[in-house]
């Protein structure tokens, strides 16, 4: 295969991130894309100057007619797993935005299916390919700060004033609110950089009047015995994101991009970092071609899943997709 030819599934957001990214590969060629929205077509045609590109309003058409060998799903979080799971039957990979699934039975279902197909299954957390997140991961990893013993992460965004009237602040389609959204690329960041297992949760959520939840503050303790604060609000006046990773023999501390590493009084040390070599689309087509292993599989995806509907769970609200999958376990 010489070039991987692409269909996309949405064209609105966050497609643009992936189209632009493609579009950088000389190994990679969007084919075809579909949304209900034809306005939302013609915009993604025009930006990317994709004039000869294929249009559809139904996926299932896309899939029986375009001539594509992967699939870029950017669609609403609920719509996921039916998406995925139809264009893996086809016989053809598949990029899944966050979340993977809006459940642990449906990442299950997704992964069983992706491993019967044969193809490649990768989830769009685009923080793995990040040097920042690298070093945090490979210095946790490493020992340099020795056994965690806590950590904080927190996101802050202006998340609850621009939902009103989206698909976002439908749970029908969104399958939860903030913690869901944005909120699945922190919960990435706490699980992939610190290897930690989960086990026990103490949520809070607040509505703040809308359909799904807006800010969750939960503690969170793990089956290696540190514990965790996950902060996030979506009802904030801007973006601000941080990380703290406390150890027995230090400290990593992450704001908004800049990284320190802290010992014991001793002066900080501010890391240098090599530049970003690859990026969720790359290391999609890269995987494809069997240049290297799927750096973001299904079984780490399902472990978001997995401690997302923890915390629902615990505070007692359940979104509707979530229900529904608990009774269809099967496809």
């Amino acid at each position: 295969m010489s070039k991987v030819r692409i269909g996309f599934i949405g064209t609105g957001g966050i497609a643009g991130l992936h189209a632009r990214q493609l579009l950088e590969l000389p190994e990679a060629e969007i084919k075809a894309i579909t949304d209900t929205s034809e306005r939302n077509r013609e915009r993604f045609i025009e930006k990317f100057g994709l004039q000869e590109v294929e249009q559809f309003s139904d996926y299932q058409e896309m899939l029986e007619q375009a001539d594509i060998d992967a699939v870029v799903i950017c669609s609403p979080h609920t719509l996921h797993f039916q998406q995925a799971h139809d264009v893996l039957t086809r016989g053809l990979h598949v990029l899944i935005e966050k979340p993977m699934t809006c459940s642990s039975a449906e990442a299950e279902l997704l992964i069983r299916t992706a491993e019967e197909s044969g193809k490649i299954m990768q989830v769009s957390y685009q923080r793995h390919f990040q040097p920042e997140f690298l070093y945090i991961r490979n210095a946790i990893e490493s020992g340099e700060i020795g056994k965690i013993t806590s950590i904080t992460a927190s996101l802050y965004q202006e998340w609850r004033q621009g939902t009103p009237g989206s698909w976002r602040a439908d749970p029908a389609l969104s399958g939860g609110g903030f913690l869901m959204d944005s909120g699945s690329h922190i919960i990435d960041v706490l699980l992939w950089t610190s290897g930690l297992t989960p086990v026990e949760v103490k949520p809070q959520l607040h509505m703040h009047g809308a359909a799904v939840e807006i800010d969750t503050f939960t503690s969170i303790r793990f089956a290696e015995g540190a514990v965790a604060g996950l902060n996030l609000v979506g009802y904030s006046p801007c973006w601000h994101e941080t990380f703290v990773f406390c150890g027995e023999k230090g400290g990593i501390f992450y704001d908004n991009g800049k990284i320190t590493l802290r010992r014991l009084r001793q002066e900080p040390i501010v890391p240098e970092l090599p530049k970003q070599t690859t990026n969720q689309d790359k290391s999609f087509i890269d995987a494809i071609l069997g240049r290297h292993e799927v750096l973001v599989p299904g079984e780490f995806a399902l472990k978001v899943v997995k401690l997302s509907e923890m915390i629902y769970q615990a505070a007692g609200y359940v979104p509707e997709a979530a229900q529904e999958s608990e009774e269809e376990q099967t496809v």
